[in-house]
Formats: C-alpha cells, structure tokens, sequence
C-alpha cells in the first residue's frame, strides 16, 4: 500500500511540475522571432518577404502563425523579415504603410518591391502561388 501510494504522488508531482513549466504561448506578433533584420536582407542576394506588423493588430495576430509556415516552407528560398511598424516609423513611411498586416517581396539584387495585396495572403493558395510565381519571373530575369 504504501509504494502504491509513493508511486501516485510521483505520478502527481511530476504532472504537475510539467504543466507548471509549459512553455509560453506566442499571443502578439513580437513573440514570433521569425528571419533577419531588414538591413540583412538588403545586403542578401535572395528575395525577401517582408511583413509589417504591430503588436496590437488582431489581423497581425491571426496572421503569424501562416507566416510562420510559410517561412519554413520557403526557407532558402526568401529571406523573412518583421519589421515593427511602430517602431520604424521611416521604413514604414518610405512603404507608405496605411494597414496591418502588409507583405512586400523585396528583391535588392534587382532592385524591386512587390506589394502582395491582403486578400491574396489571406489564403495559403493563393499566397504560396504569389511566391512561386514571383520566383520564377525572377529566373528569367537573372
């Protein structure tokens, strides 16, 4: 009886230590550590699909963790970039930022921005065909 009852508070006690160690839920965009700084992509020969976020847009909020997929499947493919539009107030203005969430394809090595239109990265489809499409226009022009 007495090692029954010393197994279940082991049990116990290391359920409950698991539990009270969980890791902290991602609940604001600045939470997601996601790709490079700005000034990094711009010194990249890759593309770049850059996101301007604040932390209290509920669109952005919603919107990270596709972002998050969409830069694990387009790792070596794009750079990523967050940028806080708070923050940087002059990056924001110099992409006359109006809304959030907003993407741009940046491409230094031709020296081009896309602006990727929110109905087309509110679906995973039609996101992941902007990307691809402006991937191969991109080969032909190198």
């Amino acid at each position: 009886m007495k090692k029954i009852i010393i197994t279940l508070l082991a049990i116990f006690l290391s359920t409950t230590l698991v539990f009270a160690v969980t890791p902290k839920k991602k609940e604001k965009p600045s939470d997601y550590k996601i790709g490079i700084k700005y000034e990094q992509a711009l010194k990249s020969d890759k593309p770049s699909l850059v996101l301007f976020y604040t932390d209290w847009c509920t669109f952005c909020r919603r919107f990270m963790p596709t972002y998050e997929m969409v830069s694990q499947d387009y790792k070596g493919k794009y750079n990523f970039v967050m940028v806080d539009a708070e923050k940087n107030g002059v990056l924001s203005a110099d992409y006359t930022i109006s809304g959030f969430p907003t993407l741009y394809i940046i491409d230094p090595a031709i020296d081009n921005r896309v602006h990727i239109d929110n109905g087309t990265y509110g679906s995973k489809y039609l996101l992941y065909r902007e990307l691809d499409r402006y991937l191969n226009v991109r080969a032909r022009i190198k």
